[in-house]
């Protein structure tokens, strides 16, 4: 509009500089004027493009602006990845995470009583190695988050050497280097985020049977007694959805449906069922998790004392807590029993004998390294046992001794991004001392490397 003025201002000058003869004819003038309109015709509208292009380069300038704000808060986010926590995942993107971790096992026995088929007393040393991948996507505007986990590994480790109710390395995989898709969900927040539903490749153990401190055998127990309950049948990740409410904050009650086989053909042949009430408790300030739980698993089981009935189902109970003493000490306990008349004919030993077992129970605690210096260490110690069926005993006429287990590790915080973790355990009474020829403990000594990118 400016430039407009100054342009309008400069033809009206132009114009009395040029002067109108005094005595000039009325039909001279008019022309002279209507030459003068069409100029200033063609003058408005050469700024009326001009006003057109100035509007143009400013909308291009904010959208130039707009971008690179966007490029700058990108830079930002991609800068404080590079300074994260160790093990917590990568930002990509707007609500997009990436997860890298690895974990290398080496493992010795004094006495592995199972080598292919020779029963005499040996020591052995084995190793095993696991790699995950994980991407998240959160879904803010509709409550919703998608999960994806790849895992490659090597190694069944010490456990095709042992035979024994509860084997030593639960990261270990098998003997095959394999990688494959072990989870794949999708979560959508309900009623206000009172409630939650997860669906797809599930791994049940990871809403079911928790434990803040016996939970995670990359950087706390290895052995399987203190990983999950031994009397539990928790089936490999399959197809499956589970439901979480939390009528209030110190409550949560859970429900989950699974593929009973984890092999994706005739689920509702086979489902695994179970059901948790959750405490949460924060007593003077400290938090504390007590955790009870039953499941139902109808794939065919075969009762003990009658072999002609093979559809038979099985089904347990138990509870987990965990309990902070204090900012550094954390106390554990767990206890299980099930159905002790039948057997799932698909769990071995690793000499590939049946059994089955009644109730297990394990405790133990965890102390952080403030104390002593080391406040990114961590030494824990736990105990077990594990009852095997009275059933199963008379069946076979076996022993069937209790077996206990005993573990102690103390995980290194070297830097932030690797930990180092010395383990032992001890097993007495191996597979209730029924191992023809070696009814001697086993004692188990290794070291565990943990890598987060």
């Amino acid at each position: 509009m400016f430039l407009r003025s100054i342009l309008s201002c400069s033809l009206v000058l132009g114009v009395l500089a040029t002067g109108v003869p005094a005595f000039a004819d009325e039909g001279a003038t008019s022309a002279e004027l209507k030459k003068m309109r069409i100029r200033l015709e063609a003058l408005e509208q050469k700024v009326a493009e001009q006003d057109s292009y100035i509007a143009k380069q400013r909308t291009e300038s904010a959208g130039q602006k707009e971008k690179i704000a966007q490029y700058e808060s990108q830079l930002s986010r991609f800068e404080e990845n590079l300074h994260r926590m160790p093990g917590q995942p990568i930002q990509l993107l707007e609500g997009l995470e990436l997860g890298v971790g690895g974990t290398v096992i080496l493992q010795g026995a004094d006495n592995s009583n199972y080598r292919d088929g020779d029963t005499e007393k040996s020591s052995r040393a084995d190793a095993s190695y696991s790699a995950d991948v994980t991407l998240s996507k959160e879904f803010e505007e509709v409550g919703g988050r998608a999960f994806l986990h790849l895992e490659a590994g090597q190694g069944s480790g010490l456990e095709d050497n042992l035979i024994v109710y509860s084997n030593v390395n639960r990261d270990a995989g098998d003997s095959e280097a394999k990688a494959e898709l072990t989870e794949f969900w999708y979560e959508q927040d309900l009623f206000k985020d009172k409630a939650v539903v997860t669906f797809g490749k599930l791994d049940s153990s990871a809403y079911f049977d928790q434990n803040e401190a016996a939970n995670d055998e990359t950087s706390q127990f290895l052995g399987r007694i203190f990983r999950n309950s031994p009397v539990i049948e928790f089936p490999d990740n399959g197809a499956g959805v589970r439901f979480a409410w939390l009528p209030v904050d110190w409550l949560e009650l859970g429900y989950g449906v699974f593929d009973g086989t984890g092999s994706w053909e005739d689920i509702g042949d086979s489902l695994f069922n179970i059901g948790q009430v959750h405490f949460k408790t924060n007593l003077f300030g400290l938090s504390g998790n007590y955790r009870f739980y039953a499941w139902n698993n109808n794939a065919d089981h075969i009762k003990w004392l009658d072999s002609g009935k093979t559809k038979e189902s099985s089904y347990g109970l138990g509870l987990s807590f965990d309990q902070k003493l204090n900012d550094a000490v954390t106390l554990f306990a767990r206890y299980g029993w099930q159905n002790p008349e039948a057997y799932n004919p698909e769990i071995t030993a690793a000499d590939g004998s049946n059994y089955s077992l009644e109730q297990s129970w394990s405790a133990g605690f965890q102390v952080e390294g403030a104390s002593w210096g080391r406040e990114k260490d961590v030494f824990g110690f736990a105990v077990g046992q594990i009852m095997p069926s009275d059933d199963y005993k008379k069946a076979n006429n076996l022993s069937a001794k209790t077996e206990g287990h005993l573990e102690a590790y103390y995980n290194i915080h070297i830097n932030d991004h690797l930990s180092v973790s010395p383990d032992v355990q001890y097993i007495w009474n191996p597979y209730g001392k029924d191992v023809a020829g070696n009814t001697g403990g086993i004692f188990v000594g290794g070291l565990r490397a943990q890598v987060d990118f």
